[in-house]
This record gives structure tokens, C-alpha cells and sequence, in this order.
């Protein structure tokens, strides 16, 4: 009778174990790359892909979640379809508890200690017939301002379709890629940190500057 107990116990553990694992594969699909951005309260902007902001807002318990999608691809050496998962362009932040959900849209968040020295989606700069930025004109837009920078190392942040946004200074800036933030650029200047999604940056010693 014990030998009975025992061994329905251990199949109860198994159903269990079994149902927990199922759970985990039905969540799978939604919200598995998570990532925080906490300490420090972050001002965060939203533009879109020219360099136009859309929204200005700040929160110092910042949420990430990286969603993550199944899609079906057809293999023509099998000729079968299959099943992967993909890193959605969708992305979920959470800011203080609040919810805002953004699809392909620039994101900076940055510490509210760091000032930009300069604006430039605040500027009338004219681009080109498609709307992006020539290189030299860009160029010549940081070099006219180059007196501004106060420390030699100069941040240019940039939309995806080249439009300047911000541009900072500071004497020891690097940057990296975290793990649990796909498509997020963190850097770092002068110890408080600033983070890209969907953005180019361009990092330059400020003696280069024409």
C-alpha cells in the first residue's frame, strides 16, 4: 500500500512538471526577451524614422519587453513548413507602471542628468528629396556647432534615416550591446547612460571637427 502511495505521488509530480513545461512553450510567444532600465530617472523621446519628435515623457522604473513572435517559413529542400521564432520590430515599455506599446520608432532614453548640448530636430535643417540627410551636410551641421561641446568627446545621435537628434560631450564615453535588450545601443558618458533603440550614433573626438 505504501509502494501504491508512493508511486502515484511520483506520477502526480510528473503531470505537474509536465503541465508547467506545456505553460512555459503557450508563453513562449509573447514578451520572452525582458529587460529594465532602473536607478536613475530617464527622459525618454520617441521620434519617427526623419527625426521628428512624437513623444517626450520620463519615468525612473523602466520595463522592456522584447517581443517575440512564431512565424512559419517553407523550406523547398524539405518541402515542408516550419515553425521559428523572430525578434518582433513591437516593442513594450513600461514606465512607472504605465504601458506604452511602439512599432519601428526611434527610442532614446536618457539619464535626466545629462543635458544635450544641442537639439537639432529643433533646427530647420533641409535634406535631400527622400528625406535623408547627406553626410557632408550633416557634417557641416556638427562642425558649426563644435564651440558648443564643452568636453572632447562628442555624441551625435542620429534617426534611422540619418536626421541629427541630440548631440552630447563628455570626456569618457563607450558604448555597448546588453543581452537582455535586443536592438538596444547603451552608452555610456561620463558615468550616466543613455540608451538607442532603433537609432544610428556616431561617436567622434572632438579635435576632428573642422
Amino acid at each position: 500500500m505504501r509502494k501504491h502511495k508512493r508511486a502515484l505521488a511520483i506520477l502526480m509530480l510528473l503531470i505537474v512538471m509536465t503541465g508547467l513545461a506545456g505553460c512555459a512553450r503557450l508563453r513562449s510567444g509573447v514578451h520572452d526577451l525582458h529587460g529594465s532600465i532602473i536607478g536613475n530617472e530617464y527622459n525618454i523621446d520617441i521620434f519617427d524614422n526623419t527625426g521628428v519628435r512624437t513623444l517626450r515623457t520620463h519615468g525612473k522604473k523602466i520595463d522592456i519587453d522584447n517581443n517575440v513572435v512564431e512565424e512559419r517559413s517553407y523550406s523547398s529542400t524539405t518541402d515542408e513548413w516550419y515553425t521559428t521564432k523572430t525578434l518582433s520590430s513591437v516593442i513594450t515599455i513600461t514606465i512607472n507602471g504605465k504601458q506604452l506599446i511602439s512599432c519601428g520608432d526611434t527610442c532614446i532614453f536618457y539619464d535626466k542628468r545629462l543635458t544635450p548640448e544641442h537639439e537639432f530636430y529643433l533646427d530647420d535643417i533641409e535634406g535631400g528629396p527622400s528625406g535623408m540627410m547627406d553626410a557632408a551636410l550633416i557634417s557641416g551641421v556638427v562642425n558649426n556647432i563644435k564651440n558648443k561641446f564643452g568636453k572632447p568627446m562628442v555624441v551625435v545621435i542620429k534617426s534611422q534615416m540619418g536626421a541629427p537628434i541630440y548631440a552630447f560631450s563628455g570626456n569618457k564615453v563607450y558604448w555597448e550591446v546588453q543581452d537582455d535588450l535586443p536592438r538596444f545601443t547603451k552608452l555610456m558618458i561620463d558615468g550616466m547612460a543613455l540608451y538607442i533603440h532603433r537609432a544610428n550614433f556616431q561617436i567622434i573626438d572632438k579635435a576632428l571637427l573642422d
